[in-house]
């Protein structure tokens, strides 16, 4: 498929992210307020989209609690900057096994799977404009833990999404993710055109090679609109490729930490060096209004 550059770009901030970053740099936000003042700082930068997790405030764990959602999204549409709002909903898939000798029983303290009304309670309640929907099952780096997303459950998640009126972005890893949201779309799951993330670089998904990430683009359906990120160093040079692939970017704290060796990051800072490359390729990067006329969103009022 010949390169197609895009022209008019969005930027996707990963606010915060549910990694085992919290200790590793005093940028990334914890309590609610904390994790909207990032968010708002980003779109202050040219977010047009700010994607949030959120954390235990004392310990910086992740969470799914829904009153830490509920605090996050009221901050968030109470602010005097425009931004579209997008929830993870990709906790709540989680299985850690015992040893390789002795899987079962799970570990139990680090599994946590729980159904799909649970898993898009906060979804239902706070009403972003989108929210994800990992679209497939795969290790992660640790040794014996699983992101789980059956075809099952996520057939039952994209039918509550889409009976929300929240958009969903696909969470692809893989190809095969790819190939599964398509299928979702063709069983009237999902809506055409869809959204989708591309996720480069996560161990043990795609990787983040070009020739890998040509395939990924590949495999998107040519009316559907697509974001791409990379983790760590190559976080800023997915920008570029992203782009030059016909795509939309993300950055943010969720996937990178630095932003010059030895320099840490806050994602303001981050958002504003993605501004500055997409500016430099010759695109445009527009704003939540445009994006939501492009994708089809409703923005919600903040809470009465």
């Amino acid at each position: 498929m010949p390169l197609s550059m895009n022209r008019e770009v969005f930027v996707t901030c990963a606010v915060t992210g549910s990694g085992a970053t919290q200790d590793r740099s005093r940028h990334v936000p914890r309590s609610p307020a904390e994790i909207a003042a990032s968010a708002i700082d980003a779109a202050r930068a040219g977010a047009a989209i700010v994607h949030c997790h959120v954390r235990d405030p004392d310990t910086g764990a992740p969470s799914r609690r829904l009153d830490l959602y509920r605090e996050v999204t009221d901050r968030i549409r109470e602010a005097e900057v425009d931004v579209v709002l997008n929830l993870t909903a990709g906790m709540g898939g989680d299985i850690v096994f015992g040893s390789p000798e002795a899987p079962f029983p799970l570990n139990a303290d680090a599994t946590d799977m729980i159904g799909a009304a649970e898993r898009v309670e906060h979804v239902k309640q706070c009403l972003p404009e989108i929210c994800t929907l990992d679209c497939g099952t795969m290790n992660f780096a640790e040794a014996d833990y699983v992101m789980t997303n059956t075809p099952g459950m996520l057939q039952v998640m994209g039918r509550m999404m889409t009976a929300l009126g929240v958009r969903p972005e696909i969470e692809a890893f893989d190809t095969g993710h790819l190939w599964y949201a398509k299928q979702l779309v063709a069983d009237g799951v999902l809506d055409a055109p869809a959204l989708v993330q591309l996720c480069m670089g996560v161990p043990w998904g795609a990787p983040d090679d070009l020739n890998t990430f040509m395939a990924m683009v590949n495999n998107v359906p040519d009316d559907w609109t697509f974001s791409a990120f990379s983790l760590g160093r190559n976080q800023m040079a997915y920008v570029a490729a992203a782009v030059l692939a016909g795509g939309n970017v993300r950055v943010g704290l969720e996937d990178n930490l630095w932003l010059d060796r030895g320099v840490l990051a806050s994602n303001a800072q981050l958002v504003e060096r993605a501004v500055t490359i997409v500016e430099t390729m010759g695109a445009r990067v527009i704003g939540p209004a445009e994006v939501r006329a492009k994708l089809g969103l409703q923005k919600r009022a903040p809470a009465a």
